[in-house]
């Protein structure tokens, strides 16, 4: 007695031989699909060369917030590495909802001293990001005069301290129109030239305290918090033509939006109750430094700017729509 696999019929051998020949031929088929399907890869980071992570050479930056801190940080760190920068900043009163000290002309000339000192060139703008014409105006001053766009890093920001049930229209209004239209007016002023030339870097700066809520500048949070849509919605829409949109997400840092003893006694207060309402910047530091992985209370500028580089660079061609974290380890603590 013969099994079906001894002895197959004429019918069944035929029938296998049908079924592995259409096989083979879709396996060739899918193969040939595949290949013809992979393009090739124009926007790619390219090959593990020294300094591609840094190296900014024949780039020209725009840097929105550069009279002081983090601006100016970012602003003299990309002029360091070989970028060619242009500032803006309104360097002067910006509102009644903005609890620091307003940043001044002389700040601006000397972050802009500094870029030069780098042996850079350097083009200093006073204006106000709420004011669109005066985005767009300066766009085409830096196209005029550099030549060319290729990384636009928008972080002038304000924040307001001051409870929502106590809060004026304006400590509300004003955040939001500086920090979100300001931030989205700065993308909408500069974006097209990138797009157009098919390549081009966009960094926005956002905060930690636009991941979680902060009692006492819920303006301050919705307005971070913003920005990170806007970066993702932006990274969407540009990444077609070749730019990428990423955010900053700085921790607390010691600039002029956070020196200040109404700030300090926040900080005691994520602890305490009833926290001293002018403590000193030494008591501050030790309430809150042990409490930070890296045990530091609070970061410089300068921890933050060379996330920015590497941002603007070609190592980072294939980062977009991201956040990047720079927090001396209170990341650790989010979920």
């Amino acid at each position: 007695m013969t099994t079906q696999s001894d002895d197959p019929s004429p019918f069944q051998a035929r029938r296998r031989t049908i079924l592995l020949g259409a096989g083979a031929l879709a396996a060739g088929s899918l193969a040939g699909t595949a290949d013809a399907q992979v393009p090739a890869h124009p926007r790619s980071a390219g090959p593990i060369v020294a300094a591609r992570d840094t190296q900014l050479a024949g780039k020209v930056a725009f840097v929105t917030g550069a009279a002081r801190g983090i601006g100016r940080a970012i602003a003299v760190e990309l002029a360091t590495n070989g970028a060619d920068v242009a500032i803006f900043d309104i360097a002067g009163y910006v509102s009644p909802a903005s609890n620091a000290t307003p940043a001044t002309p002389a700040d601006l000339a000397e972050t802009e001293r500094l870029i030069r000192a780098a042996g850079r060139r350097c083009i200093a703008i006073k204006g106000d990001i709420r004011k669109i014409a005066e985005l767009r105006a300066a766009h085409d001053r830096v196209l005029h005069e550099l030549g060319r766009i290729d990384i636009v890093v928008a972080d002038a920001a304000i924040q307001r301290w001051k409870d929502l049930l106590e809060m004026e229209d304006s400590d509300w209004d004003d955040v939001i129109d500086n920090n979100v239209n300001g931030t989205a007016n700065t993308v909408r002023a500069f974006a097209r030239t990138l797009c157009n030339q098919g390549s081009g870097r966009i960094i926005l700066l956002s905060s930690m305290q636009g991941k979680h809520g902060t009692a006492g500048a819920s303006s301050y949070s919705a307005s971070k918090h913003a920005i990170i849509g806007l970066m993702k919605s932006a990274a969407e829409e540009f990444g077609k033509y070749g730019v990428t949109v990423n955010c900053i997400l700085p921790g607390l840092v010691d600039t002029a939006l956070t020196r200040y003893p109404a700030r300090w006694s926040h900080v005691i207060g994520e602890t305490m109750d009833n926290p001293p309402r002018n403590p000193t910047e030494a008591e501050t530091w030790n309430n809150r430094a042990p409490r930070v992985p890296l045990r530091v209370a609070w970061l410089k500028a300068e921890d933050i700017s060379p996330m920015a580089v590497f941002l603007a660079s070609d190592g980072a061609a294939m980062v977009s729509g991201a956040n990047f974290e720079v927090t001396g380890g209170d990341s650790a603590q989010d979920v």
